[in-house]
């Protein structure tokens, strides 16, 4: 998809048909950008829009064929509602919907034109436009026979129009194309990861994640790889991550990339995502209903790998690595069992009271690697870790866990400038006691209630005093439904937040 910025007007431009979002009590006839089209066409288009009751409210759509000599077709408003309701982060779902209303609209040429907005707002969220674009138009399709899934369609050209009536200024134009190719590249980022997560178990096990690491890694001079074998894990004391994989005929791997900045550092990130491909509970075995969307139980591995093309494209001012170790829970004679005792990489031992909290096993040897030999200034997870984070904050949010006040404010800063939700759960040093073992230094689960935080208190154990901040993803990782520039199946969540805090930060 091409995108591009201009600050031609709407009618010089070569485009067939233009999308036009206006905000609640919107009329024609006090529209600049519609000037070039005369009085009495602007009379016209009011007319009928009050006839049929358009004035810019939520959803609404009013189309206009304008009686032109040059390409443009059709004129479609698309209505955002109240102005002062209108949040930023919409910007990213009202450019999908708009893109999808053109669906069955004649022509690949669109034109865009920006948002009556302030200034400082169209910049800060330009980026939003292309990324909701291109968003729009993800499908997975790889095991569909049928004509749709036939990548044969014309590649649309999307022109940003501005709405100023003075020229702009070639900085400025040049600017605004840096934001939508910013956006394009975490929108590639995103649906990468949506790939990943969405291709099933059979064919995205360890192995398979590895190799599309190496195609992340692959022409990148500012990136490098490192793979672990099981038994290259193993001299490590990687017990409990080794444990969760062994009931699987598939070879744990554990994967560490690296980017390096090409000026000296100001600091070093270390990004780890839960990679466990496939999750049958193990021995506590999900119900089927449960069990089905688990190939998704490795968004968050999908997330930091992908988001490693996107901080090398863009660029940051900072040491970035992402670490992610990959197996399967599955059950089998060699699977890891109930009342099990395992030997963390950092000498902890584990009482395993629950097979199915296998997450923060793995998430606590990769802590301890992290912590070892990457030594970084700030750590963050990404993990589908638990369902009780989906009961306290539903489908659409990122559960945020931190020791570090200043860093989950930070963080959370860039999840808000990402256009992502996310909501601080307080780590309550009371439910501790809840991890309490008679035998071992600790078990991997706690009691029901405040599940997702006493999993925070486990992954805390590992990370000791570096600042660090715990993403569970559990609820947004997946959608239903498509709505805005979601799609159903694997949403990408987190990508966009880690790739502005670690480029624009």
């Amino acid at each position: 998809m091409k995108c591009n910025y201009s600050s031609k007007s709407l009618f010089s431009e070569k485009i067939d048909i233009a999308l036009v979002p206006v905000f609640n009590g919107y009329t024609a006839n006090s529209d600049k950008i519609l000037k070039p089209l005369g009085a009495d066409t602007r009379a016209e288009i009011a007319k009928k829009m009050c006839l049929e009751g358009f004035n810019g409210n939520a959803g609404q759509r009013f189309t206009f064929h304008p009686r032109t000599d040059g390409d443009l077709k059709s004129i479609i408003w698309l209505g955002l509602g109240k102005k002062d309701a209108f949040e930023n982060n919409s910007i990213k779902d009202v450019a999908a919907n708009a893109l999808k209303t053109c669906k069955n609209v004649l022509g690949d040429r669109i034109g865009f034109v920006e948002m009556p907005l302030t200034e400082k707002t169209l910049k800060e969220c330009r980026s939003f436009l292309s990324e909701g674009f291109h968003l729009s138009q993800y499908s997975f399709l790889k095991y569909k026979k049928s004509s749709e899934s036939r990548s044969d369609k014309k590649e649309k050209e999307i022109t940003i129009i501005s709405r100023k009536t003075k020229k702009i200024s070639a900085s400025e134009k040049n600017q605004a194309n840096k934001a939508l190719a910013k956006g394009l590249c975490v929108a590639k980022a995103i649906c990468h990861a949506r790939d990943l997560v969405n291709t099933p178990a059979q064919d995205m096990y360890p192995e398979v994640m590895v190799k599309e690491a190496k195609s992340v890694v692959k022409g990148q001079s500012s990136l490098k790889i490192k793979v672990l074998s099981a038994a290259e894990c193993k001299k490590k004391g990687m017990n409990m991550f080794l444990a969760v994989g062994q009931g699987s005929d598939k070879e744990s791997k554990f994967v560490h990339i690296t980017y390096t900045p090409k000026k000296k550092p100001k600091k070093k990130i270390a990004l780890v995502g839960k990679g466990v491909t496939f999750d049958s509970g193990g021995y506590s075995l999900k119900p089927s209903s449960s069990m089905m969307g688990m190939k998704v139980d490795m968004a968050g591995s999908a997330a930091v790998v992908a988001s490693m093309a996107a901080v090398a494209e863009i660029g940051s001012p900072y040491e970035v690595h992402a670490v992610t170790a990959l197996c399967e829970n599955m059950v089998s004679g060699g699977a890891y069992k109930l009342g099990d005792v395992l030997t963390a990489m950092d000498g902890t031992t584990v009482e395993i009271n629950n097979t199915d909290a296998e997450g923060r096993l793995t998430l606590g040897d990769a802590l301890t690697y992290v912590n070892t030999v990457i030594e970084p200034d700030e750590i963050f997870d990404f993990a589908t870790l638990t369902g009780a984070c989906m009961v306290a904050l539903g489908p659409y949010t990122i559960g945020v866990m931190s020791d570090h006040t200043k860093l989950a404010n930070n963080w959370l800063q860039s999840c808000e400038k990402a256009g992502e939700d996310a909501w601080r759960l307080p780590l309550n040093k009371k439910l501790k006691k809840q991890l309490k073992s008679p035998i071992a230094d600790m078990r991997n689960t706690g009691e029901r209630y405040g599940g997702a935080l006493t999993a925070g208190l486990f992954l805390q154990n590992f990370v000791k005093d570096t600042p660090w901040v715990h993403n569970d993803i559990a609820g947004p990782s997946d959608s239903k439904s498509t709505h805005g520039s979601i799609s159903r199946g694997g949403t990408g969540v987190a990508v966009a937040s880690i790739v502005k805090y670690c480029c624009e930060t």
